[in-house]
């Protein structure tokens, strides 16, 4: 009885390559999607405030304590 085992042959994957001109704007428009939300979880109240009223801080208001931002 032979206890051979297979090993089966590996083959290596190509990973392309994706140039930074297709990246860069999609990167752009993350960032400045970021840069809202953040306005928005952080900043808008207050003196800062775009939109008046409460509406927008109340509607974020448990992702501002989940990020650590203090509003009361």
């Amino acid at each position: 009885m032979s206890t051979a085992t297979f090993v089966p042959a590996v083959q290596p994957v190509a990973i392309p390559a994706i140039p930074v001109r297709e990246i860069l704007p999609w990167a752009v428009f993350g960032g400045l999607l970021a840069m809202f939300a953040i306005y928005f979880v952080g900043a808008e109240q207050g003196a800062t405030a775009i939109f008046q009223g409460m509406y927008i801080h109340e509607f974020v208001h448990d992702a501002r304590h989940l990020l650590g931002f203090p509003c009361h």
